[in-house]
């Protein structure tokens, strides 16, 4: 299912590609998240598309906390990736494009509509990202992708910063969209295990 929004489905579909490309060993490998291996990011990755579906529609949110992630996935992980990811399609597809505001699972909890979904995609995006370089497979989020995800980076990420988010690294010369809105959010575009 699509959502309706070009950005959020490109982010989804980058989720879905690195989480369809994790090899049958690499579940326990390390990922920049320097705490969890990948069963955990994808945990946390399908628990937020929850999170923000629940805060959209008023259903339940995830069945545990996507900030402390279990590492145990019972059953298939692309289909527990999907389900959550068809949860928050569905919820965007729903929301009215008049809306003013939406209800957001990170603070402030109220952002404009176009905020909110590309809140959404970051989370998703940068999630591909950290599940692609963690299995040695090529990443996911395009400089163009990461051009749209870095001005609501900058507008949502203060706030998470020590929690959700390390602090920025210094750009680099050479450093394309990509690897700009990965050092804002604490990442290293370089980063290998």
């Amino acid at each position: 299912m699509n959502s309706g929004w070009t950005l959020l489905d490109a982010s989804h579909d980058a989720l879905r590609t690195a989480v369809a490309g994790v090899p049958a060993d690499a579940w326990e490998l390390p990922t920049p998240c320097a705490q969890w291996n990948v069963t955990q990011v994808l945990q946390h990755a399908a628990g937020d598309q929850i999170g923000y579906a629940a805060f959209l529609t008023g259903e339940p949110g995830p069945d545990e906390n996507p900030f402390d992630p279990s590492g145990n996935l019972p059953g298939d992980p692309v289909a527990h990736l999907e389900a959550a990811l068809e949860r928050s399609a569905r919820a965007w597809a729903g929301v009215d494009r008049s809306a003013v505001e939406v209800a957001v699972p990170i603070p402030p909890n109220k952002v404009s509509l176009e905020l909110g979904v590309a809140a959404c995609a970051l989370d998703a995006a940068v999630h591909a990202w950290d599940i692609a370089v963690a299995t040695g497979r090529p990443s996911p989020l395009t400089p163009a992708m990461a051009a749209e995800l870095l001005p609501a980076a900058k507008q949502l990420v203060e706030p998470l910063r020590g929690f959700a988010f390390a602090a920025p690294l210094d750009e680099q010369p050479g450093d394309d969209d990509a690897a700009t809105l990965l050092r804002y959010l604490g990442r290293d575009p370089h980063w290998a295990a």
